[in-house]
């Protein structure tokens, strides 16, 4: 029950604690897509690399076809980004769901189709489709979430990436037992009915939020040094994960022997420490804004370490064992977290300290900017995983992703450094001495005399 009689300061207190009716529903509608299509896009992970495989396709158009995923997801995200208000955000959102789940429906019946050029092409299409929707619902979510809840968007950003974990956690062991019991059909025609039965939920309850047309542009936001750095991040984080996805499962299958089942099994780690660390991320991001620079410049570096013992690389010459590479991965899980989860409330404001007005439009502009630049890197991972993994073995491949994680949390650190220094320095310029004051504020005529004396 609300309280009466309690004032501004009373009701300005007890709004961050309780959620609206309105924002609860912003919450069950973008969690219920996070799940669902997290789930259809972890699916994939166990044995399709495999299935690929059988029907004639090599590892690099495996990576390829894993790859283009992220790259259509970029270029869909810069369109919806930028056409959001005009389009409106519950329409993006309920169709960009409606269209993922038929498209996953679509992937399951990809095992009927003629072996090699035809079945690498029907691949590609029905991936470029899911993409193309996924990025639609994702974008649109990120935007009514921020327009919802302004003053907590890292918290509940993190909060929703628990969702997320949840499915990729549930797809990679869920997809690799319905596909050991009932073949390859069943995991995506059910996870396809599960993402399509959200969207009646998600017209019902999903709120219409008004917006004017911004000025700026995707241009403008990303010529903005510290965005442009922070991209670099994003990009190095994503293609992480996306260099396991055609790689991972393959190298664990030939090193450690396992069924496809126990495989879905080994991506948990790294799932699971994810989405525990995101929301607590997500909370002292939003408490405190000053620590959200350590995590990116700790977060990348740690997440390099990680890479390098995945392996491990081999001039370490430690063996390789199955107990090392699940612990990897579940400081991984973390790592990524902690240099993920920062990243989309420092672009916001760092948007706004630069002139961008508040609303929905800016929120669409650094959503799409977020969509696409984490797309970037979903596919320059697994395309150029694929790659170096059939050239040089996952090992080596594992470490020079590890280096570009690397030099992305020494170039945070030197830049957040060199701002350091710069405020340090501009302080004393800044602060006008009781003198300087006290003549701003006195009339023109009397200014020559306040001089002279």
């Amino acid at each position: 029950m609300e309280q009466a009689g309690g004032g501004p300061a009373g009701g300005a207190t007890e709004t961050p604690r309780r959620l609206s009716r309105e924002q609860l529903f912003v919450l069950i509608s973008a969690a219920s897509m996070n799940l669902g299509s997290m789930m259809g896009y972890s699916v994939l992970g166990p044995f399709f690399p495999k299935e690929a495989e059988k029907k004639g396709a090599s590892n690099t158009v495996i990576g390829m076809i894993f790859g283009c995923y992220a790259l259509f997801d970029l270029l869909a995200s810069l369109v919806f980004g930028k056409y959001l208000v005009h389009i409106g955000a519950k329409f993006v959102f309920v169709a960009g769901t409606f269209v993922s789940g038929g498209v996953t429906v679509l992937f399951g019946v990809l095992d009927q189709v003629p072996d090699g050029p035809i079945f690498i092409a029907m691949c590609f299409l029905v991936r470029i489709m899911d993409a193309i929707s996924f990025s639609a619902a994702i974008m649109a979510s990120s935007s009514i979430i921020a327009k919802a809840f302004p003053n907590n968007v890292a918290t509940v950003l993190g909060s929703l990436e628990t969702f997320s974990g949840l499915g990729l956690i549930l797809g990679p062991p869920l997809g690799g037992f319905l596909y050991q019991s009932f073949g390859y059909e069943v995991p995506f025609i059910f996870l396809g009915c599960i993402v399509l039965l959200m969207v009646p939920l998600n017209m019902c309850i999903l709120p219409n939020y008004d917006a004017d047309i911004g000025k700026h542009s995707f241009w403008k936001l990303i010529t903005l040094p510290k965005v442009g750095l922070i991209a670099f991040v994003i990009i190095s984080s994503s293609s992480c994960f996306g260099f396991l996805d055609p790689t991972l499962s393959l190298f664990v299958l030939e090193k450690f022997n396992l069924p496809a089942g126990y495989v879905g099994l080994v991506f948990l780690g790294l799932a699971l420490s994810y989405t525990i660390s995101s929301p607590l991320f997500g909370l002292l991001s939003d408490k405190m804004p000053h620590l959200r620079k350590w995590f990116l410049v700790f977060g990348n570096i740690i997440t390099a370490g990680c890479f390098i013992l995945l392996g491990p690389v081999p001039i370490l010459h430690i063996k390789s064992q199955l107990w090392l590479l699940v612990l990897v991965l579940v400081v991984n899980g973390v790592s990524a977290g902690m240099s993920i989860i920062p990243t989309f409330p420092e672009i916001l404001s760092c948007a706004h300290e630069n002139g961008f007005e508040e609303g929905l439009s800016t929120l669409g502009l650094v959503s799409g900017f977020f969509g696409a630049v984490w797309s970037l890197g979903a596919f320059i991972g697994p395309t150029v995983g694929g790659f170096l993994y059939e050239k040089i073995g996952f090992e080596w491949a594992a470490a020079i992703q590890g280096l570009w994680a690397l030099i992305c949390g020494l170039a945070m650190g030197l830049f957040y450094l060199l701002e350091h220094t710069r405020r340090k320095r501009s302080i004393p310029q800044n602060i006008p001495s009781t003198e300087q004051e006290r003549t701003a504020l006195l009339p023109n005529e009397i200014y020559p005399y306040t001089i002279l004396e």
